[in-house]
């Protein structure tokens, strides 16, 4: 049973962690943290062997590191912030790390269509479309959308109340244009990649990874 601790738990996407968490066989949802809730990350961490962070960019970083040296893994939700910073941590060796821009499987299938697309169409654009509380801008899911394909792909944020997450990838090539588009119409959709990187963040064989597609696919 692999003992999970949740940091932003009264957040909406960390309530929905909490509830996947315990409804998992495999699973034991043995910590909340949040300030909300008067729980601090740091006095939970012993009792945990993966926390799933979804806070803050700019809190995501400390407490990536904060479970690093208590040698606990952590799989990451929150974008923004700076995963290279992890490496060559002291306490890098200590535990793994893995972020995900989107844990939607249909989002990381989108990505990799999007990134084959862009060898075969002369140009693309991306724009993407969160609701109004997300705090960064372009967001995770569209700034590694970017990075896989080939050229240079501008993207456009919107920020809306009414909206969860979205994104089209619109190329463009003589007499034709391509749209890839993924809606997340619930924070549930996140929830199957999440357990997935749960399950699989202590066997990994480099830290940090970043992107479900190294665990939908470990061979790509």
């Amino acid at each position: 049973m692999t003992r999970v601790a949740v940091s932003g738990a009264a957040g909406r996407m960390g309530e929905a962690v909490c509830r996947a968490v315990e409804g998992a066989d495999d699973l034991d949802l043995v910590a909340r943290a949040d300030p909300a809730l008067d729980t601090a990350l740091a006095d939970v961490l012993g009792d945990a062997d993966v926390v799933v962070d979804f806070t803050r960019p700019d809190t995501a970083l400390d407490n990536v590191l904060a479970c690093l040296d208590a040698g606990v893994h952590a799989v990451v939700g929150t974008s923004g912030w700076d995963v290279d910073a992890v490496r060559g941590h002291p306490a890098a060796g200590r535990a793994n790390v893995f972020f995900a821009p989107n844990f939607a499987i249909g989002a990381v299938l989108m990505m990799r269509f999007a990134a084959e697309a862009s060898r075969h169409m002369a140009k693309a654009e991306i724009v993407e479309l969160h609701h109004d509380r997300k705090l960064d801008t372009p967001s995770g899911t569209a700034a590694r959308t970017a990075e896989l394909m080939d050229g240079d792909v501008p993207i456009h944020s919107v920020r809306l109340p009414g909206l969860v997450a979205h994104q089209e990838v619109v190329l463009g090539d003589v007499g034709q244009t391509l749209t890839i588009r993924h809606d997340s119409l619930d924070r549930e959709s996140f929830m199957p990649g999440v357990l997935l990187a749960v399950r699989g963040v202590g066997s990994l064989t480099a830290s940090p990874v970043v992107g479900l597609e190294h665990l939908l696919w470990p061979a790509s």
